[in-house]
């Protein structure tokens, strides 16, 4: 964790938009075990079990809905936060690719109005998960904040876009930071079988090979523990160092090739690698500087651990039917 023993965190209330999903269903009970009073606003179409025994927690609160409502949006709005951790989202570029009215109403107007919103209830503390997506096609050795955004797809396009309207609205009442994080990996109790480290090391597990497309492409990648715990540090980081700011968080940028070659090591079997030709020939990697410069936070856990503890999740059953749809966004 970021965050050291010595370390006191005031108990906050504090609104998770998308609080079920991925990244969610491991940072509200880490929430809650810190002390703050928790609401998560979910569609839940996933099942609300992915928040597991946190449901039942004292100060977990949830409510299922649509971002998009304005009156939910306002009556939510009216219980009091001191913080939004916003990561509601039509997530990645196939899922946001299928409807772009959809996209565009959820990743686009309605995060924009959930900042205004927050903004205009005394909300004190604005999250905002944005991407490393944001900032297109670089042939920079180093991709670091300060570069200019060039989004190539519709949902980096409207992370781009909500940064704007974050970073537009900004005062010394109102502490906005955007989060641009690497693709993440790990574990998570609604796991993601569409992101490439859980990608790969699915098929090494279920099926001894690993179909790699292209593979020089580079990937950053951070560990899904990892973003947890730098969302939390963002909950009582101070203002001065982080309002207004854009924040990469990764581990390490490895070649698609060589995270299957991690995961061939990791699981030590023997594992067909098959390099499949590809048009898609995208390279993204992040450079961390400013976040160990500014707040002394490094991302520790490797792709290493993902890959291990993806294939102990297999192994103890916690993923019975990994076919299953509810493992993938689209």
């Amino acid at each position: 964790s970021f965050i050291s023993e010595e370390d006191h965190m005031e108990a906050s209330r504090i609104l998770i938009t998308g609080g079920a999903g991925y990244i969610g269903s491991l940072l509200t009970p880490h929430l809650l075990s810190l002390g703050h009073d928790v609401t998560v606003l979910d569609l839940f179409f996933y099942g609300e079990d992915t928040l597991g025994e946190a449901l039942n927690h004292e100060r977990c609160h949830t409510i299922r809905g649509d971002i998009r409502d304005q009156a939910l949006m306002k009556e939510t709005l009216a219980r009091g936060f001191d913080a939004v951790i916003h990561l509601a989202a039509i997530s990645n570029d196939p899922s946001s690719d299928l409807d772009e009215d959809i996209t565009e109403s959820v990743n686009g107007k309605a995060t924009s109005d959930w900042m205004h919103a927050a903004k205009e209830a005394g909300v004190k503390r604005f999250l905002y998960a944005s991407s490393a997506s944001v900032y297109g096609i670089k042939d920079d050795e180093h991709v670091t904040e300060d570069l200019e955004l060039e989004p190539i797809t519709q949902y980096a396009r409207c992370k781009a876009r909500g940064e704007d309207v974050l970073d537009a609205l900004v005062d010394d009442h109102f502490c906005g930071v955007s989060v641009r994080a690497a693709t993440v990996c790990g574990y998570s109790p609604r796991l993601r079988l569409d992101l490439t480290v859980n990608i790969l090391t699915e098929h090494a597990v279920r099926h001894g090979k690993i179909r790699v497309f292209g593979g020089d492409q580079l990937r950053p990648n951070v560990h899904i523990l990892d973003l947890v715990d730098f969302y939390t540090s963002l909950l009582t980081a101070p203002a001065a160092k982080i309002n207004g700011e854009a924040f990469n968080i990764s581990n390490a940028n490895y070649s698609v090739m060589a995270i299957a070659e991690r995961v061939r090591d990791i699981l030590e079997k023997e594992i067909e690698i098959a390099r499949v030709p590809t048009d898609d020939l995208r390279s993204y990697r992040l450079d961390t500087t400013k976040l160990e410069r500014t707040l002394g936070i490094r991302s520790e856990r490797t792709i290493d651990v993902a890959i291990a503890e993806l294939e102990r999740a297999f192994a103890d059953g916690l993923i019975p039917d990994p076919d299953s749809t509810i493992y993938r966004n689209v």
